[in-house]
């Protein structure tokens, strides 16, 4: 069995986000879906129930006055935000994990992804642009693929840096030389396992290389700039952090300046700190 094949067979092995969330994302794309049903399938689970509360009512989702039940959350924050709510909440444990293959600390992959999702949107913000509603999601769950090489396979880094860097290769490319298989893919492949939809599936795979795709997706350019942007920030940065570069082609038909980069990264400090605080660490948990 090749390296790759021995990857791909052990995507089969990574703990799913919870059944209620792959349930309710899944749910949240039907636009004729049942809120009750929804609030049903959320109300299951216990745990998710508690992590949605207490997103529901952080500053960065905005609510008003304080939200007490799932009911009330499906009612007033809307589908879009449901979404990433859920989704949010649904990757904290498996994201909140050591990856040492990668060099990130336990909680640093999560605020790493938190800061993608929340980047990709305030980008398309900035450059006064409607992100589509999977968005977020897409840019949250860009780098699940780092748990299955950094944590479940134990991939040693080292090797794909020295390449990288003897090369003047890209990180991820580099990746492919040495394991038959980058991160994105692998992300997109347990994503795919997972059940979750075609369009989140798609911006993951295709995050490092978006001229890869026949047609363009704007929710794909946000994220390859969000992530890229990310990482400039220094938020969740492991190993392979300098070795990435943004695509020009994309920077240019999205209109990207340096005065937007600046604001956009001036923006979304903040946000991830309350979006990171609204999950709960594993310290804060654990109390």
């Amino acid at each position: 069995m090749s390296r790759r094949e021995e990857i791909i067979a052990r995507i089969r092995e990574v703990e799913r986000m919870p059944s209620a969330v792959q349930k309710a994302v899944v749910l949240l794309g039907d636009p004729d879906m049942d809120m009750g049903e929804l609030a049903r399938i959320i109300e299951h689970d216990p745990g998710l129930t508690t992590n949605l509360l207490r997103l529901a009512n952080s500053a960065y989702f905005g609510a008003k006055r304080s939200i007490s039940s799932v009911r009330e959350a499906v009612v007033r924050l809307g589908a879009s935000n449901l979404k990433k709510l859920l989704t949010t909440a649904g990757l904290a444990p498996v994201a909140n994990q050591e990856i040492k293959g990668y060099g990130l600390p336990p909680g640093t992959l999560l605020k790493h992804s938190i800061t993608v999702g929340v980047s990709a949107e305030e980008l398309a913000r900035q450059l006064g642009v409607h992100a589509p509603d999977h968005t977020f999601t897409s840019g949250l769950l860009s780098d699940i693929g780092k748990i299955v090489l950094g944590t479940f396979l134990a991939v040693d880094a080292e090797p794909i840096l020295t390449l990288a860097h003897d090369k003047g290769m890209t990180f991820e490319k580099a990746e492919e030389e040495i394991l038959g298989i980058n991160h994105a893919e692998v992300g997109a492949l347990l994503l795919d396992f997972w059940e979750l939809p075609e369009n989140i599936v798609q911006v993951v795979r295709w995050k490092y290389d978006p001229l890869g795709i026949p047609k363009r997706d704007l929710a794909l350019d946000l994220v390859h700039v969000a992530d890229a942007l990310a990482k400039m920030s220094g938020i969740g940065v492991g190993v392979d952090g300098l070795s990435y570069r943004p695509s020009d082609t994309v920077a240019k038909r999205l209109g990207l300046t340096s005065d937007i980069i600046d604001k956009t990264m001036a923006e979304v400090l903040d946000k991830v700190e309350e979006v990171f605080q609204g999950i709960g660490t594993p310290e804060k948990r654990g109390h």
